[in-house]
């Protein structure tokens, strides 16, 4: 499996083609030079523990006056113009805020354009998110953000997080995603609420291009303001993405740079015509491709939820390259539901086992899937077309969509496989279990030599699907040690697992059907 020349679709910066970027958005890799090494480890021992220590003072010196303002103020102060000594908190807190970012570093905040007022715009959209230094124009503006109710409950962070008047999102509420969009919605049109900042991507992202947007923010059909962020740095120790640097060792890092910057740009306001009022999503996308245009990166298709299958904690891990982010995009564009793909991917299994031949070319495709032949499915085609001579092999479908399906599921897709691949006595050859993993992952070519010889212990030539699961039961880490060693710590020798702490300062409200299917990823997403 492969992007065939036909299959790439990159697009431009701004433009209504949408592709894959040219890497994963939600992977991003540290290099560091001998030179910046050497630089990190003495700013380790000077400055910064003192930068750490002023950060921290700083926030401490905010907390008695974000509790002393916060405190008695019921939903109809909040709604009334803040008096007098509540604005004069107001510029002490934005002053203390900002003088916590400089001890971090970010000397000069450069702004470009004009914030509108929240009578010309209620909401403002902030992208790309990729990191939690984020929180810059958040303290500038100190707007009203989506956040978790039970950031509210955390030492300090949570006093300054109440006094910027947040609309709170409950996980213990299955109906909280409809009442937040409700709540967002009141005082958008209110007209007497502070300004409300959404991230609507949703999750953090290494910035070379902007994911789908989720529609919380446009449900209201009211004016917002776009807003970039960029981070001009020459070491990019800022962006913080589900593969990569951890939480901590990304704020180690940004503290021991001498220098850091960031652009802030508010860009003129978007007043939604009244098609995009109707419909969130188109409102969205046009939105979305504006602010493209201003960062000059692509937009795709990209999701939240591929995060789930980026970063699934299965057998096989998935390399940043992986065509398989792009086949879960069009897997949504064709039509496919998440809540009912388990069923597809049986229907589809079934349909494989009982076909007298595995080829087939785009009109048999089109007959297996019963979809009509469209861009979409052409593209879909593509991926699988690997020599590029109008044929694909349907069983590399269904291997595909069983990730997509279980993503942390790998001994589900890989039994699921040996049945599609297996000769009448439930063997597989080499060749067979290099189409298999290659599929799986989403790679053109993998050597597969090491692990097949591992596993056929009795050197038959031919595995059973219990002599792989055997082996996997005695080596889970097989995938590791037998197909990407060399791929486990990155070129830096900073390590890029999974993260495991909250990704992002911004909580997804989308109302969607498939609440549910991220349950996993709850832990990690803020």
């Amino acid at each position: 499996m492969r992007l065939s020349s036909r299959g790439r679709g990159c697009c431009v910066a701004g433009s209504r083609e949408r592709g894959p970027p040219p890497r994963s958005p939600f992977v991003h890799q540290l290099r560091l030079s001998p030179l910046e090494k050497t630089k990190i480890a003495f700013m380790t021992l000077t400055l910064f523990p003192i930068r750490l220590f002023f950060a921290a003072f700083m926030m401490l010196l905010a907390w008695p006056f974000a509790f002393i303002a916060s405190m008695g103020c019921d939903e109809q102060e909040l709604e009334k113009p803040l008096s007098w000594w509540r604005k004069i908190v107001d510029v002490l807190l934005k002053a203390i805020m900002r003088m916590m970012w400089l001890a971090g570093g970010f000397h000069w905040i450069n702004v470009k354009g004009q914030r509108a007022l929240p009578a010309e715009a209620a909401i403002l959209t902030v992208a790309p998110h990729s990191s939690y230094f984020d929180a810059i124009p958040v303290t500038m503006t100190f707007a009203s953000i989506v956040m978790k109710a039970e950031s509210k409950d955390i030492p300090v962070w949570g006093t300054l997080i109440k006094y910027i008047r947040p609309v709170f999102v409950s996980r213990s509420d299955q109906d909280s995603r409809r009442k937040t969009v409700e709540e967002i919605k009141r005082r958008a049109q209110s007209g007497k609420w502070p300004q409300i900042m959404i991230f609507p991507e949703g999750t953090c992202t290494n910035r070379s291009c902007l994911i789908t947007f989720k529609p919380g923010a446009f449900i209201p059909g009211v004016p917002v303001q776009p807003v970039v962020l960029r981070y001009p740095n020459k070491l990019d120790t800022i962006t913080w993405t589900w593969q990569g640097p951890g939480a901590l060792e990304i704020l180690w890092l940004t503290l021991c740079q001498l220098h850091n910057s960031v652009e802030i740009e508010f860009l003129p306001v978007y007043i939604p015509s009244e098609e995009e009022r109707k419909n969130p999503v188109l409102y969205a996308n046009n939105v979305r491709r504006v602010m493209a245009e201003a960062l000059g990166v692509p937009v795709t298709d990209y999701t939240f939820e591929d995060c789930q299958l980026a970063l699934a904690e299965g057998q096989l891990r998935l390399p940043s390259d992986t065509c398989l982010l792009e086949f879960a995009k069009l897997v949504r564009s064709l039509g496919l539901k998440p809540e009912t793909l388990e069923y597809d991917l049986d229907k589809y299994a079934t349909r494989a086992m009982k076909m007298k031949k595995e080829k087939a070319d785009l009109k048999e495709f089109s007959a297996y899937l019963e979809f009509p032949v469209s861009h979409t499915l052409e593209s879909m085609f593509a991926l699988f077309d690997e020599n590029e001579d109008g044929i694909i092999d349907i069983r590399e479908f269904v291997i595909a969509l069983s990730v997509v399906c279980k993503p942390s599921k790998t001994l589900e897709t890989i039994q699921l496989a040996f049945q599609l691949y297996q000769s009448e006595n439930g063997t597989i050859t080499e060749d067979d279990l290099a189409h298999i993993l290659k599929t799986a992952m989403g790679v053109s070519q993998i050597n597969v030599t090491h692990l097949f010889r591992a596993v056929d212990e009795e050197e038959k030539g031919k595995i059973t699907y219990d002599d792989f699961y055997r082996f996997a039961e005695l080596q889970p880490h097989f995938a590791e040690d037998y197909l990407y060693p060399d791929q486990v710590v990155a070129e830096s020798g900073l390590e890029t697992s999974p993260l495991s702490a909250p990704n992002g300062i911004c909580t997804d409200f989308s109302p969607e059907n498939a609440e549910d299917k991220n349950k996993s990823l709850q832990k990690k997403w803020n």
